[in-house]
């Protein structure tokens, strides 16, 4: 196993740490005494972390989870109100600040590496966003999920961008408009989460999952994953056009070959990840 600390704040106190064993990188927020609130460290720990595993052979899968009770509760308030003495009274830094979090949000997306979120508690606001940027979310039948910023007139705008391409409009509205906690079951049917899983479970649930998924060419998945975001943006004739080329492509892998060789074949393939 691969162990580090991805970043530390200024107690030296770790915001994010990492693991790596048999093909799964392990990212855990590790503020739980601030709810795993997106502090400026740990937005640019994660930012860091998953661009960095992106191009890591020995990452197949990237599982973030967090430590303590919740899973994120967002950002950090505190953090964001200390700026408001700022001279223009926090503008600047508000500007950067959701400029470094959507960033970082959108490398997750970008990631050639699958990511699952693995959620034990409550996730709010950009907590709930970074539930939804990951590409498959399970989580404990005690998680709760919200984007409750119009309880405190502040819109979650960012949060929606995320929210809205996993939900439909209404459920979508229903969240950013009650700003009200929903449970992991009616985020399964909403479609946020792709599991609600028993208490005591989550833990050897997603592991299986990773396990399924780092079992696979990473190559392929890699072209798969930046194929399906890509193709979401575009009308359906150019989508189309867009994954025919994908697929072709693909056609002309090594792996591919050797997956379609080994499927007539009877046997299991063997991936050189190219």
């Amino acid at each position: 196993m691969r162990m580090s600390q991805a970043a530390a704040t200024t107690t030296d106190t770790p915001v994010l740490c990492e693991s790596i064993e048999a093909g799964i990188a392990t990212l855990t927020l590790n503020r739980a005494k601030a709810r795993n609130s997106l502090s400026d460290a740990l937005i640019a720990a994660l930012h860091e972390a998953v661009n960095r595993l992106g191009t890591d052979p020995a990452a197949r899968v990237i599982v973030l989870e967090a430590a303590g009770p919740a899973f994120c509760a967002g950002h950090d308030l505190k953090e964001m109100t200390a700026h408001r003495e700022d001279a223009d009274g926090g503008k600047a830094y508000f500007e950067d600040l959701v400029a470094r979090c959507s960033a970082m949000m959108q490398a997750i997306v970008r990631c050639p590496t699958p990511v699952i979120a693995k959620v034990q508690g409550i996730a709010t606001a950009a907590g709930c966003q970074l539930v939804a940027s990951c590409d498959l979310a399970l989580a404990s039948h005690q998680a709760h999920f919200a984007t409750p910023g119009v309880n405190i007139g502040l819109f979650c705008s960012t949060p929606m961008v995320a929210l809205s391409r996993n939900v439909s409009r209404k459920q979508a509205m229903e969240m950013l408009l009650l700003g009200e906690m929903i449970d992991a079951q009616r985020a399964e049917e909403f479609g946020l989460i792709n599991q609600a899983v028993p208490d005591g479970m989550l833990d050897e649930e997603v592991h299986a999952w990773a396990r399924r998924i780092a079992s696979k060419s990473s190559h392929t998945l890699a072209v798969g994953k930046a194929a399906f975001y890509d193709q979401l943006e575009k009308s359906l004739g150019d989508a189309y056009d867009y994954a025919g080329r994908v697929m072709a492509a693909n056609m002309m892998a090594r792996d591919a070959a050797e997956g379609i060789s080994a499927f007539i074949e009877k046997r299991d393939p063997t991936w050189e990840d190219r």
